[in-house]
């Protein structure tokens, strides 16, 4: 069994955005960050930990300027929290083992999927393609990724 934790030595080795999103709860710009428009078949784990997050095949499309999902591969591999920050009244998404800031979940997502959108920072990512996956150690995830990009 993979056991995901916060890294030390990965963390030294993010940038200055992957260091202010994950471990300051900061936010990237809206349309900026990595992955917003990548539609290849994979996962996307935690930056710091590696834990596996979310499947290819739960991203969509929402317009909100981040890379969105329907739902986590692994409820417990995310904590939602309460954030008040701003003025609002949100629920933060962060990574349970590696305890990254990832983004918020909203509950305007698609209706037919959930109606959940998992509104995600990209610098809080790292993107395994499903040809990279069994050698990564990601194998048992094969199923949850679609077959065409």
């Amino acid at each position: 069994m993979t056991t995901y934790r916060k890294d030390p030595d990965v963390i030294a080795t993010l940038t200055p955005e992957q260091y202010r999103v994950t471990q300051q709860s900061g936010t990237e710009r809206a349309g900026t960050g990595p992955y917003l428009d990548n539609k290849e078949p994979g996962i996307y784990v935690d930056i710091v930990s590696g834990e596996p997050l979310f499947a290819s095949s739960d991203k969509y499309e929402s317009g909100c300027g981040w890379p969105s999902f329907t739902k986590p591969i692994i409820d417990d591999h995310i904590n939602e929290l309460r954030d008040m920050t701003h003025g609002m009244i949100r629920t933060e998404v962060r990574s349970a083992h590696g305890d990254s800031h990832l983004g918020h979940v909203f509950p305007d997502g698609p209706k037919d999927r959930g109606g959940l959108r998992y509104c995600i920072n990209g610098a809080s990512l790292r993107f395994i393609h499903r040809d990279d996956m069994e050698a990564e150690g990601y194998g048992k995830f094969i199923d949850q990724v679609e077959d065409v990009a």
